[in-house]
């Protein structure tokens, strides 16, 4: 196929890659073949061979990486906007009824439906936590797989204060062996468009015990490893009364074994230095969720530091703390987070539009290590697209816009980016909406 429109993305952070009449030419594959300026790629001969995507008319196509959402919450999407002033409390009123109740084949009209509004929002590669179920979380895999999305799913784990098995024992027994027979079905799974992340929720709920052999089946089927991490105040003290003996919350994960190249701590809101130098020593990777803290009142992540101790960001739509899908306006939220922290200090460097559009693609893919194979418009990687009309997110439907630079087009989609403008998403050179 090929896809004749405007071209933009990051091959660096902070850098816009732009080609105004550009096209993309995709292998049998799903593959990249070439990109670039349509002046020299484009010929009769090639235009023969392939399929020409048809844009709609009077559109003003653009073509950008699809997006990677590195922390979200598959269950809780139908009570976003349930307003709390702080993590815990909103988690007990609000989440666990809420995860109580996704179980049984019954859930496949939310699953469908949550698939459809993330790839209708651009997002092609999502990680998500499900709830503590294995029949849901099954389910969970087997419509990605329907639905073509590239995806890291895990089962909820938890030992202690759980909605699921009330005796902590059993709880961690069952968590266990469901967790290990879904690594073991679905890790790689749809020719590698699945993986599985061994999930144990926080430090808050889950034993030194169950953390401890979570990490074994992790390393057992090299799967993913995603937990929350310094998300709140009252739940960092909750780990410290839980586990006096640790240095502090990142180290009780460090005891655990959790700590990897292939975890994803979300928030990382409040960590000391050393907390920061041991993410970086043992390659950890931290997803940045700031619609959800600004929403919860968490605070504010030092993504400035994170980076420069050269830990990988990514960006988190964190639903149902964070109310939308739409990572266009995590991106902005990532902004102002970083805005706020320079008004405090003026030291702290800024976060442009392009910073922020590498954090939701070519940084994200960095996060999960598949930067080689997407998050960027590079021939030799895989077609995992997205497809706007520019027209529907400039004002007044781009009648009076003009001419537009790299960072003018950068600056709209952050700041006026959804829905409404997608074409169309691929994930490997296949159509999902």
């Amino acid at each position: 196929m090929i896809i004749r429109a405007s071209l933009l993305d990051t091959p660096s952070p902070g850098n816009l890659r732009h080609y105004e009449d550009g096209v993309i030419i995709i292998d049998e594959h799903g593959v990249i073949a070439a990109a670039g300026a349509s002046s020299d790629l484009l010929s009769e001969t090639l235009l023969e061979q392939h399929d020409v995507f048809e844009a709609p008319a009077d559109s003003r196509l653009l073509c950008v990486p699809g997006l990677i959402d590195i922390h979200t919450h598959l269950p809780q999407y139908p009570v976003v906007a349930r307003r709390e002033d702080a993590l815990l409390p909103w988690l007990e009123r609000h989440i666990f009824p809420t995860e109580l109740d996704f179980q049984g084949p019954g859930q496949r009209s939310l699953i469908e439906a949550f698939f459809e509004e993330l790839a209708a929002n651009g997002t092609t590669t999502v990680v998500l936590y499900s709830a503590v179920w294995e029949d849901s979380t099954a389910l969970a895999f087997e419509v990605a797989a329907e639905k073509g999305v590239r995806a890291v799913i895990g089962k909820i784990m938890m030992d202690e204060g759980s909605y699921g098995e009330p005796h902590p024992l059993k709880a961690r027994r069952k968590s266990l062996e469901e967790t290990t027979r879904l690594a073991k079905e679905w890790h790689g799974a749809n020719k590698g468009l699945l993986d599985y992340a061994v999930s144990p929720r926080f430090a808050v709920t889950c034993s030194i015990d169950l953390m401890k052999e979570a990490a074994t089946v992790a390393k057992d089927f090299d799967c993913y490893i995603q937990t929350h991490l310094s998300e709140n105040d009252a739940e960092i003290e909750k780990v410290r009364e839980r586990f006096p003996d640790n240095a502090n919350y990142t180290d009780v994960y460090r005891e655990a074994g959790l700590l990897g190249e292939k975890t994803i701590l979300g928030h990382a809101i409040h960590l000391s230095d050393p907390e920061i130098d041991l993410l970086a020593f043992s390659g950890a990777r931290v997803a940045h969720c700031p619609t959800a803290n600004f929403f919860l009142n968490s605070g504010l992540c030092p993504v400035h530091s994170l980076r420069s101790a050269g830990i990988p960001v990514g960006l988190g739509s964190d639903v149902a703390a964070g109310p939308e899908l739409n990572l266009w306006q995590v991106m902005r939220s990532a902004i102002e987070t970083q805005g706020v922290r320079r008004m405090l200090d003026d030291s702290i460097p800024g976060l442009t539009p392009a910073d922020a559009i590498y954090l939701a693609t070519l940084g994200g893919a960095s996060v999960l290590g598949k930067d080689k194979i997407i998050g960027s418009l590079d021939q030799g990687k895989e077609a995992d697209l997205l497809l706007l009309d520019l027209n529907h997110i400039l004002p007044l439907d781009g009648r009076f816009s003009g001419d537009l630079d790299p960072q003018d087009i950068a600056t709209t989609l952050v700041y006026r980016g959804g829905p409404q403008a997608t074409v169309a998403t691929f994930t490997r050179g296949r159509q999902m909406v």
